[in-house]
């Protein structure tokens, strides 16, 4: 398996705004979130318990799931969240390590908001990028960006691990409150380190 990098960060940080980058020098990214995503589509285990846990309604007209309504009781109650987890964090388990085995280029991106409360997803990766802005701008940006009420995504930040947690954690840190172009330089210079890694490993 090739060298893993893991990349995570606050709702709002901009991972994907990073993610895209890599992905455009020929870098596979196996992101989490999707990998949460294929494990309830239709005609899975998974979602087949949700409805029976939710009810029906939990569903939306074509069979697949209401992320949003799961994700209000979710986050509204903490005996729920941890049901889901339950359920569905061996899943998604499985499916990212199905995923980072049939990556065939030099490094991969592993993408996830969950990597440094995840110790089966933190020990893949060699190294731990945190991508980071300042919480108020976490805040706006995701207020904007799904049409959130405030209120739901402060309690979807209070969920996650604290920001100086997170940043404890990091052995690079991407800071991404200034602008794409910025960015754009920042991970040209961390692509070509990572590639320099990838050399080493592979020699070693």
């Amino acid at each position: 398996m090739s060298l893993i990098i893991g990349i995570t960060g606050g709702i709002g940080s901009g991972k994907t705004a990073v993610t895209d980058r890599f992905a455009r020098q020929g870098i596979t990214v196996v992101d989490a979130d999707l990998a949460a995503r294929i494990v309830v589509e239709p005609g899975t285990p998974a979602l087949a318990a949700i409805a029976r846990r939710y009810g029906s309604e939990l569903l939306q007209g074509d069979g697949s799931l209401d992320r949003a309504a799961l994700r209000r009781i979710v986050f509204a109650d903490p005996a729920e969240r941890k049901w889901l987890e339950q359920l569905t964090h061996p899943l998604i388990g499985e499916e990212i390590q199905r995923q980072l085995a049939a990556s065939r280029s030099p490094y991969t991106l592993l993408s996830s908001p969950l990597l440094l409360e995840s110790a089966t997803q933190r020990d893949l990766a060699t190294l731990v990028v945190v991508v980071d802005v300042p919480e108020a701008m976490q805040l706006a940006r995701t207020v904007q960006r799904d049409n959130n009420d405030e209120d739901q995504v402060k309690r979807i930040m209070a969920a996650q691990l604290p920001r100086q947690q997170r940043l404890a954690g990091a052995d690079i840190v991407i800071d991404n409150s200034g602008s794409l172009e910025a960015l754009d330089a920042v991970v040209a210079e961390l692509h070509k380190e990572f590639l320099q890694r990838a050399e080493e490993a592979r020699q070693h």
